[in-house]
């Protein structure tokens, strides 16, 4: 009975988690796409961001502004971002965390949806989860017949 009195709704656990988080899963997303876009480029235009985000400009540069006040990059009004070196190695593990995470539905098979759903799974795992994770697709992926034989199980047992 102790451990039912633990247990909370999804939207619990988002909460209390939330409160350990100095980011929110919509900075996260913000961080990682000029990351990703700063390896290209070297920076970012808002108007480059909203398009890759598919969001309107003006919800881009308050975003941009917030995370500006955290000293995770520079921006001036009309200006290119720049992450600051906090936020570039933010972006770097948020970028790494989407990779992994993708890279494990892959390995499961999953093909419709894998953005969705990487996109919804990186958001609520935490860095040790991540972790193994990691661990595990290296370890799956240095045995591609354990993938061979998980597609033919999965095939052979999805629709029984």
């Amino acid at each position: 009975m102790e451990d039912m009195a633990k247990f909370h709704t999804v939207r619990g656990y988002e909460l209390l988690q939330q409160n350990k988080k100095l980011l929110t899963s919509a900075m996260e997303d913000y961080l990682e796409m000029i990351y990703r876009n700063s390896l290209i480029e070297g920076y970012m235009r808002i108007n480059t961001l909203s398009e890759l985000l598919n969001v309107q400009a003006p919800s881009a540069t308050k975003m941009v502004q917030k995370l500006a006040r955290l000293g995770l990059l520079k921006y001036e009004k009309y200006g290119i971002i720049f992450l600051t070196e906090n936020g570039s190695e933010i972006g770097k593990y948020l970028l790494q965390r989407h990779n992994i995470i993708e890279a494990f539905l892959r390995n499961l098979g999953v093909e419709e949806n894998l953005l969705l759903e990487t996109e919804l799974v990186e958001h609520i795992l935490l860095a040790d989860t991540i972790h193994r994770i990691e661990m595990f697709n290296r370890f799956v992926e240095q045995r591609p017949e354990w993938i061979k034989q998980f597609e033919r199980y999965f095939s052979e047992y999805a629709n029984a």
